[in-house]
C-alpha cells in the first residue's frame, strides 16, 4: 500500500504586535489636532506639518498612523460618524419601542438630539469642543462635491433610514420633498452648532440669556415645521 504523504505544515504568519499606549495616544492626538485644524482652516488650508505640530508629533508620525492627508481627513470624519450613527439608531429604537405611536417630532428628536448632546447644545454645557469642530467638518463634506464619497459612506445610510421612517408617517409625500426637508434640517443643526454667536449678536443676548436648551427645542420645532411645509407644499 502506498503511503500517502502528509500535507505540508502551514507556516503561521508572524503575529502583529498590539499598538502600545504611547502609539495609540499619538494616533488619537493626531486625529484631534487634524479635526480642529481642518475645521478652522479647511482641508486645503491645514497642512500636515501644522497638524503634526498641534499634535506634538513628528511629521512622519502622521503618515505612519493615518496615511496620506486625504486618508487622514476621511478617517477624522469617519471616527465620529460611526459613534453618532449608533447613538441615533439607538435613540430611534427607543422612540419606536414606546407605547405611543411614532411621530415626526420623535423621529427628529432621535436624529438631532444625539449630536446636540455631544456638542453641549442640550442645555448642560457639558459637551466636547471637538464635537463642535466636527460640525464644521460635516458642513464642509456636505458642501464640497469632492467629498461626496465620504458623505455617501458615513452619513447617507443612517440618513436613509430616518427618511424612510418619516416616509412611513407620510406615505403620500413626495420622496424628493422629504429629502429636501431632511437636508435643510441637517443644515439648520449645523448652523446652530457653528453659528450660535450669530444668534447672540443679532438678538443682542448674552450666552446665558439665549438659553441653549431653548435653542435645541426651537431647532426641533423649526425642523418639524419645515417638514410639514414641504409635505403640504
Amino acid at each position: 500500500m502506498t503511503k500517502t504523504s502528509s500535507a505540508p505544515a502551514l507556516t503561521s504568519s508572524p503575529r502583529r504586535r498590539a499598538p502600545s499606549r504611547r502609539s495609540l495616544a499619538t494616533s488619537q492626538s493626531i486625529l484631534d489636532a487634524a479635526e480642529r485644524l481642518f475645521a478652522e482652516h479647511g482641508y486645503d488650508g491645514a497642512s500636515v506639518r501644522d497638524i503634526a505640530a498641534a499634535a506634538g508629533a513628528q511629521i512622519a508620525s502622521v503618515s505612519f498612523h493615518h496615511g496620506s492627508k486625504e486618508a487622514l481627513f476621511a478617517r477624522v470624519v469617519e471616527r465620529r460618524a460611526q459613534e453618532l450613527s449608533r447613538l441615533r439608531l439607538d435613540a430611534l429604537d427607543t422612540v419606536k419601542a414606546r407605547a405611543e405611536p411614532l411621530t415626526l417630532e420623535g423621529v427628529l428628536q432621535a436624529f438631532l438630539r444625539p449630536y446636540l448632546d455631544k456638542a453641549g447644545l442640550d442645555g448642560t454645557g457639558a459637551g466636547d469642543p471637538q464635537w463642535l469642530a466636527y460640525a464644521r467638518l460635516v458642513a464642509m463634506v456636505s458642501a464640497d462635491a469632492r467629498w461626496h464619497r465620504i458623505s455617501e459612506r458615513c452619513f447617507d445610510p443612517t440618513a436613509g433610514l430616518f427618511i424612510a421612517e418619516i416616509a412611513k408617517l407620510f406615505p403620500k409625500a413626495d420622496p424628493s420633498r422629504l429629502a429636501v426637508a431632511f437636508v435643510f434640517s441637517v443644515s439648520a443643526m449645523l448652523s446652530l452648532s457653528t453659528s450660535r454667536w450669530r444668534i447672540e449678536t443679532l438678538s443682542s443676548a448674552s450666552p446665558a440669556e439665549s438659553g441653549t436648551e431653548d435653542l435645541a427645542d426651537d431647532l426641533i420645532r423649526f425642523c418639524e415645521a419645515g417638514f410639514r411645509a414641504a409635505i403640504d407644499g
